[in-house]
């Protein structure tokens, strides 16, 4: 998928992620920060990094404020973004199909 502007979702609450996904060039270029970055971020990071690949996004730049969210909880953050980015209508958007 192309992200075509800029998207968020998420909120900043405790176990929760706010997401923002905007056009880039030159690959993925990632933002992190986490509560949790010492014990958890390397899953964080490959958590986020899987779900953009499996819905082909192949270039944008993405920031995750962490609160201590779940992986699936990361990965309903970034599809949705990814998703508004795109101008997908809930009409067309797989929920539940494009992740694994």
């Amino acid at each position: 998928m192309e992200i075509l502007k800029s998207a968020a979702a998420g909120t900043l609450e405790s176990s929760d992620a706010m997401v923002t996904v905007e056009p880039g060039e030159d690959g993925i270029q990632l933002e992190l920060s986490s509560s949790v970055m010492n014990q958890y971020g390397r899953q964080i990071k490959a958590t986020i990094l899987e779900t953009l690949e499996r819905l082909d996004v192949t270039n944008a730049h993405v920031t995750v404020v962490d609160k201590g969210a779940l992986d699936c909880t990361l990965k309903a953050r970034v599809e949705c973004a990814v998703f508004r980015s795109c101008d997908a209508s809930s009409a067309n958007i797989p929920w539940g199909g494009a992740i694994r």
